[in-house]
């Protein structure tokens, strides 16, 4: 799954140096039924594959973040995420799982249902889950390449078809479904609906990002995300301590001196290790 392979694995000797080590992230491929045979430029997916995921292999050091790019061209299933402590009670590791969603692509009349249209109680939500129509109390957004959400846990949440996205999360790899369209997977109705949430989605979580300058995306709880355009400011730079991804949108930066390209995701060990170029997406941990 390594589309680099110029990539050296730390401390590696040849002729008795060590060779550099590459910024770029390993990067994997997934299969999934709602993904597409044909992906946008510069991904290529596998002969005969239908991929959903392009998830980039975070460091030791940033490990508790995970970058992927999503590609729909079927609906997700209706679930969501636990928080770290409702992760923790359930012994399922440190972390539970927020996220947020850069939109970079959309078809005409692609969606997002993130929250409900109005209160639910967790039988009314169960009893939705059951019959299929928690899909229409979801809160469905129509979405255009720009428009930005954030995830709280807890959150029930779906991506609609005809989505290409960029999104940021805690890295834990914990789905719980309420509702997959009669495909034939598993749900995960008793953990699902004592974590969810039957409400609507804060509107001060969303937002349109506009297509030209720099601004802070994420500022906590568990990460920082900001959108630059060309070089980080003061402001960023006080923010930003240690290491960090580096996300490019639409042109080559260096990491290292390595030239990181849009479709790729690096880790830099400081702001001051990147030369910029074009719009990036950066992103840390907050602890």
């Amino acid at each position: 799954d390594d589309h680099h392979p110029r990539r050296r694995a730390a401390g590696r000797q040849a002729s008795g140096r060590s060779e550099p080590v590459s910024r770029r992230l390993p990067v994997r491929m997934e299969p999934r039924p709602w993904g597409r045979a044909e992906l946008p430029p510069p991904f290529i997916a596998p002969a005969g594959e239908v991929i959903g995921e392009v998830c980039f292999t975070p460091p030791p050091s940033l490990d508790s973040l995970l970058v992927k790019y999503i590609f729909t061209s079927a609906p997700l299933s209706v679930q969501v995420h636990p928080s770290d402590a409702d992760a923790q009670v359930r012994g399922l590791g440190p972390r539970g799982k927020e996220e947020c969603w850069l939109v970079i692509a959309a078809e005409p009349g692609a969606r997002l249902g993130i929250g409900f249209t109005e209160d639910l109680s967790a039988e009314a939500m169960r009893a939705a889950a059951l019959d299929g129509s928690i899909e229409q109390l979801l809160e469905w957004h129509p979405v255009a390449a720009g428009d930005f959400f954030y995830i709280p846990a807890g959150t029930v949440h779906a991506i609609g078809a005809g989505v290409s996205l960029i999104e940021v999360q805690q890295n834990a790899d914990i789905t719980w479904r309420l509702y997959d369209y009669g495909r034939p997977r598993e749900l995960h109705l008793g953990d699902g609906i004592a974590v969810a949430r039957g409400t609507a989605h804060d509107p001060a979580l969303r937002r349109h990002v506009p297509e030209r300058g720099s601004l802070n995306l994420v500022d906590g709880p568990h990460f920082r995300l900001d959108r630059l355009d060309g070089a980080p400011d003061a402001g960023v730079a006080n923010a930003y301590a240690g290491p960090l991804l580096v996300i490019p949108l639409d042109a080559s930066v260096l990491v290292d001196g390595e030239p990181v390209a849009p479709g790729e995701c690096a880790a830099a060990p400081a702001l001051d290790a990147v030369e910029w170029a074009g719009r990036c997406l950066i992103a840390q941990p907050c602890a």
